[in-house]
């Protein structure tokens, strides 16, 4: 898969929308990647499946950071045919009360699974739930890098970011 075809799929989802948004972390943007958009549109979650089953080894375990990540994650693991497991934003209240779902043992490598970093901070403590559950985590895969700092706070943790696309790639025809 290029860049161009996933951005391509992500433009044909209306998955980029223009006005002023309020984002997460508080801020706002001219632009908006609807992650909801993309990860229900069929071409785009197999472009993004088979993009990351490229980058994962075949003993990999995949970490896919609720809610956005988990479709993402699942779709690669059936792709890539490896593992999941699931992290919550907090413990659920309930049952297990978990906050990491699936089987994970003690130090088993993670790739974690994100759909959109702008700051980074939903990743960052999706690695630190892993890492506290008993997960070696170095490595995240997202989809779109809004290059806002998600990557520094990552390595700021210890953990080296790649992103399919960049808010710059995706956005270029738009300037």
């Amino acid at each position: 898969m290029t860049d161009d075809a996933l951005i391509a799929a992500l433009q044909d989802a209306d998955a980029v929308q223009y006005g002023e948004f309020e984002l997460s972390h508080g801020g706002t943007s001219e632009y908006y990647v609807d992650k909801y958009l993309f990860e229900t549109d069929p071409r785009c979650l197999r472009l993004i499946a088979e993009a990351f089953a490229e980058r994962v080894d075949a003993d990999a375990k995949l970490g896919g950071v609720a809610l956005g990540g988990v479709p993402l994650a699942a779709a690669t693991a059936v792709t890539a045919d490896v593992p999941y497991v699931i992290a919550r934003k907090k413990a659920k209240e309930y049952g297990t009360a978990n906050r990491i779902e699936g089987r994970l043992a003690e130090g088993e490598e993670v790739v974690v699974v994100e759909d959109i970093a702008t700051t980074g901070q939903s990743a960052v403590d999706a690695v630190e739930a892993l890492r506290d559950a008993g997960a070696e985590v170095n490595r995240a895969l997202l989809v779109v890098d809004r290059e806002e700092g998600g990557e520094e706070l990552l390595a700021d943790h210890g953990v080296e970011m790649e992103a399919l696309v960049t808010a710059s790639d995706l956005l270029a025809d738009e300037r």
